[in-house]
């Protein structure tokens, strides 16, 4: 018998997620803002109350790291003993805080971070990586084989603290690079180079990813600030640089 999978968010990446997870499982989902009926029609997903989907085998809590604690606490009573609770944030110690704090003993947790998204994953997602973290009890080897064997992602076993310091580069910095591109509202250009055109894919790759999205992977990781301030101050001194002459050459 297949396991029951509950899914609490339908946003981009909750839908993303479907086609990969329904030849493996029967899923329910449920969105507190989304009417899930159409999807229902083009994906075999039950939409269902929130009670309902909380009382699943394995539960994919897929909303902003802001709600993860409101939502914890919403599901709690409902939470069966031995399910599996994972969450799909981009960092991972917060949500991880907020669901040791509010779920009951008697589920296991697991913190996930898929390291891709509808864009970088529309060609299929085999070879792309998954973050890992152990949260409590000891699942974490049937979640890892299912992800490595089944969907064919590369795993990685990680802890929460040293996720959120390398994703403050991985994520931080290159969202906000981009974000930066993208508010200089360039023109068309043809004539570019294959270094401009990755850095472009870059920025494209993010650029339609939400604001609230942009504003959880830079503001809600402890260690992003000291990447951002780094990145200002490098930026300001190669401004500096350039103001001032530069060095004489035999031609002067």
């Amino acid at each position: 018998m297949r396991a029951s999978v509950g899914l609490i968010g339908v946003g981009a990446f909750g839908e993303f997620m479907l086609p990969y997870l329904l030849p493996h499982c029967r899923i329910g989902a449920y969105d507190p803002v989304r009417d899930l009926e159409p999807l229902s029609e083009r994906w075999a997903v039950v939409p269902e109350s929130l009670e309902e989907v909380a009382a699943k085998d394995i539960v994919i809590l897929a909303m902003p790291v802001q709600r993860m604690a409101d939502v914890c606490r919403q599901i709690s009573p409902y939470l069966k003993p031995g399910a599996v609770v994972l969450d799909v944030c981009s960092v991972k110690e917060e949500p991880i805080t907020a669901m040791l704090e509010n779920l009951p003993d008697h589920v296991d947790i697991v913190g996930t971070h898929p390291l891709f998204g509808p864009q970088t994953g529309a060609n299929g997602i085999t070879g792309l990586r998954i973050a890992l973290c152990n949260v409590r009890g000891d699942r974490l080897d049937c979640v890892e084989a299912f992800l490595s064997k089944e969907l064919r992602l590369k795993t990685i076993i990680t802890t929460a603290e040293e996720h959120d310091r390398q994703l403050a580069y991985v994520q931080g910095l290159t969202h906000l690079m981009s974000k930066i591109v993208v508010e200089m509202d360039m023109p068309v250009l043809d004539h570019t180079t294959e270094t401009f055109d990755i850095m472009m894919k870059m920025v494209e790759s993010v650029r339609y990813d939400s604001e609230e999205l942009f504003r959880a992977i830079e503001n809600r990781n402890r260690f992003v600030g000291e990447t951002r301030e780094k990145f200002f101050d490098a930026a300001r001194t190669i401004e500096e640089r350039l103001a001032r002459p530069g060095p004489k050459t035999d031609s002067d």
